[in-house]
C-alpha cells in the first residue's frame, strides 16, 4: 500500500490526497510539467552548468583568436589542453543568422617555423652554435657561390636535413611545410652529383642519356622546376628540358632533338608519351623525383605514376648508385602524402631503407600567417571581394582560389564588368592560352590571379601577400597548399588568408582548423602509413 506521501511525491501532487469530509474519498489533483517546458528547464540548467565551467580563455596580451564576441577570444599566450572542450567562435556558423560573423586566427611569429640560421655543434650542447650555410652541408664552393649570389645564404630545416642524405645516395621520402624550399632540396644534391660524375672517366664513353626526371603534376609546376635546375645547372654545362601535356607529340619529341638533356622535368601524361615512343630509357637514370606526392599518388594521377616507376630500375641502398651500372636515386617530396603511396613505392624498392623526413610543424597552421573566417551569402561574395581588392594596395600579389574552372571564368567577367586587372589560370584551358600566364603574375604585370587548386600546389608564390579563398577549399590538405602560398621561404614575410564560409560542409571544415588553432595541434586525419602498404581498391579512373 501506498502512503499518502509517497503517492503524493510520486505523482507531483501539490494537493491532498483525499478529504474524509463526509466520509468520502476525493480523486487526487495531479498538476504536471508539459513536457517541452521541462526540456527547456534542463537547458537553461546545462546552460548555466556550461558557463560556470567555462574555461577563461582570455590573458593580458596579444590575441591568438580574435573574434566578433570578445568572449570567445583566445590569448596567444594561453593553448587549450586537450580535454578541454573549446567555445569556438565559429559555433554557430550552420545557422542562417550566423551571416556576417567573423573570426580572425593572428600571427604569432614573424618568421617562418622551418627558417633557421643556426644549429648546436654537438647533438647535447645546446649553448654552443654556430651559424648554418650551405657549405655545411658538404655542397661545392662553385654551387654555395651561385646560391649567395640570389642572396641564398642559410638553408631551411628540410633543406638540412634533405640534402645531406641525397648526397650520400639514400632513397627520400620527405613531407614538409608548403614554401619551406624542398625544390632546392632535391636539385641541389641532383646537380651536385651530376657534376661530379662529368669528371669521372670511367663514365666519359657512355653513350649519352637522361640522368634525373622529376616529375610534376602541371606544367606551370614544371616549368618552374625546370627554371630552378637551369639557373644552378646551366654554368655546369647540364642541359635541362621540360616537356608538358597539352602540346602534342611533336613538342615533346622537340625535347631530344638535340640530343638526351641531363634533367628532364615532366608531367606524368607527357613522360608516360615519350616513353612510349622510346623519346628516353629510364632503365639508366641516375635520379628519379616525384614532386608534389599528394597529387602524383592521388586516384586521378596514381596508376599513371606506377606505370612509369615500372620503367626505372630503382636502388634499394646507397652502395646501388655508385659506379657503372648504378641504379636510379628515388626521392618523393610532398607537403601532405595520400593513401596507397607506401604499397606503389613497395614495389620498386625497399621501404625500409628509405629515409623519411618529417618536419615538426607538418599540417600545423602556420604560427607566421593571419588567417580570417568570414561567414558570408553567396550571392554576397562577389561585393565582399570586390571589397578587399578595391582596398589592397598596388604591387600587392593577390591569389584568389575557387573550387572549379566554371567559377574561374565566371568570376573573371565580373571582376571585368567592376573594372577589376586580373589574370585567370584553370586546367581546362589550352595550354597556349596557358602559357606564361603565371610568370605574367609572378614578373608583377598583374596584382590579381583568380584560379583553380593548379595554382596551390608547389608554384613559387613569394610576392603573393593575400590569398581569398572565394571557395572554400574541399579538403584541409587543400586549406594547407593554399595557405602555404603565403609567407614562404625567401619572400616578404607574413601575409594573410582570407576565407568565404558559405556552406554547412565549409563550417565543419572551418570548425576543425579552429580547434587546432586554439589547441596549437596539427590538422586531424592527415596522417598516413608511410612504410606500411595499404589495400586500394579497384576502380575505373579515367585518366
Amino acid at each position: 500500500m501506498w502512503c499518502g506521501k509517497a503517492l503524493s511525491k510520486a505523482l507531483g501532487a501539490t494537493a491532498p490526497l483525499c478529504s474524509r469530509d463526509s466520509g468520502k474519498m476525493t480523486a487526487p489533483q495531479v498538476i504536471r510539467i508539459p513536457r517541452r517546458m521541462q526540456e527547456r528547464l534542463d537547458n537553461l540548467k546545462q546552460v548555466r552548468r556550461t558557463r560556470n565551467h567555462r574555461v577563461n580563455t582570455i590573458r593580458p596580451g596579444k590575441l591568438l583568436i580574435m573574434s566578433k564576441n570578445p568572449q570567445l577570444n583566445q590569448s596567444a599566450a594561453y593553448t587549450l589542453g586537450k580535454f578541454e572542450q573549446p567555445v569556438l567562435a565559429s559555433k554557430g556558423w550552420k545557422h542562417k543568422k550566423s551571416f556576417g560573423d567573423y573570426f580572425t586566427i593572428n600571427s604569432t611569429q614573424e618568421l617562418p617555423p622551418f627558417v633557421t640560421h643556426c644549429c648546436p655543434d654537438q647533438p647535447g650542447d645546446k649553448d654552443k652554435k654556430h651559424s648554418v650555410t650551405f657549405k655545411s652541408l658538404k655542397l661545392s664552393p662553385e654551387i654555395v657561390e651561385l646560391l649567395q649570389c640570389d642572396n641564398i645564404v642559410h638553408p631551411t630545416t628540410v633543406q638540412m636535413q634533405a640534402i645531406p642524405r641525397l648526397l650520400r645516395g639514400h632513397n627520400l621520402l620527405c613531407a614538409a611545410e608548403t614554401g619551406s624550399g624542398k625544390t632546392l632540396s632535391y636539385l641541389l644534391p641532383v646537380i651536385q652529383k651530376l657534376k661530379e660524375e662529368r669528371k669521372m672517366p670511367e663514365l666519359r664513353d657512355i653513350e649519352p642519356h637522361v640522368h634525373c626526371v622529376v616529375l610534376v603534376p602541371s606544367r606551370e609546376l614544371a616549368e618552374q622546376v625546370a627554371s630552378v635546375a637551369k639557373a644552378f645547372g646551366g654554368p655546369f654545362g647540364l642541359k635541362v628540358k621540360v616537356v608538358g601535356g597539352g602540346r602534342g607529340v611533336g613538342n615533346i619529341k622537340l625535347a631530344f632533338t638535340s640530343g638526351p638533356p641531363d634533367i628532364l622535368v615532366a608531367t606524368p601524361g607527357a613522360l608516360s608519351k615519350a616513353l612510349q615512343r622510346r623519346c628516353l630509357d629510364m632503365s639508366e637514370l641516375s635520379f628519379l623525383i616525384i614532386d608534389e606526392a599528394d597529387t602524383m599518388f592521388d586516384p586521378s594521377f596514381a596508376d599513371l605514376v606506377e606505370r612509369i616507376l615500372a620503367y626505372a630500375q630503382v636502388a634499394s641502398n646507397p652502395s646501388e648508385t655508385i659506379g657503372p651500372g648504378a641504379k636510379a636515386q628515388l626521392a618523393v617530396v610532398g607537403a601532405t602524402f595520400p593513401r596507397g603511396v607506401g604499397e606503389v613505392l613497395s614495389q620498386v624498392t625497399d621501404l625500409g631503407s628509405m629515409v623519411v623526413i618529417k618536419s615538426q610543424m607538418l599540417h600545423f597552421i602556420m604560427p607566421h600567417v593571419k588567417q580570417m573566417f568570414l561567414k558570408v551569402k553567396a550571392a554576397d561574395k562577389l561585393l565582399e571581394l570586390h571589397k578587399v581588392l578595391k582596398t589592397a594596395r598596388g604591387g600587392m600579389g593577390i591569389l584568389v582560389f575557387c573550387n572549379g574552372s566554371a567559377t574561374v571564368n565566371w568570376l573573371g567577367y565580373n571582376l571585368e564588368d567592376l573594372g577589376v586587372r586580373h589574370l585567370r589560370l584553370q586546367g581546362q584551358m589550352p595550354a597556349s592560352m596557358r602559357a606564361g600566364i603565371f610568370q605574367a603574375f609572378q614578373k608583377g604585370l598583374v596584382d590579381v590571379l583568380v584560379c583553380t587548386d593548379i595554382a596551390s600546389r608547389g608554384l613559387d608564390t613569394q610576392r603573393v601577400q593575400l590569398v581569398i579563398n572565394y571557395d572554400f577549399p574541399m579538403s584541409h590538405a587543400d586549406y594547407i597548399h593554399r595557405a602555404g602560398r603565403v609567407g614562404r621561404a625567401g619572400g616578404s614575410s607574413g601575409g594573410a588568408v582570407l576565407s568565404f564560409v558559405t556552406h554547412p560542409w565549409d563550417v565543419e571544415l572551418v570548425q576543425v582548423i579552429e580547434i587546432a588553432a586554439r589547441r596549437r595541434t596539427n590538422l586531424p586525419g592527415m596522417e598516413t602509413a608511410i612504410r606500411e602498404p595499404t589495400p586500394r581498391l579497384d576502380s575505373d579512373k579515367h585518366l
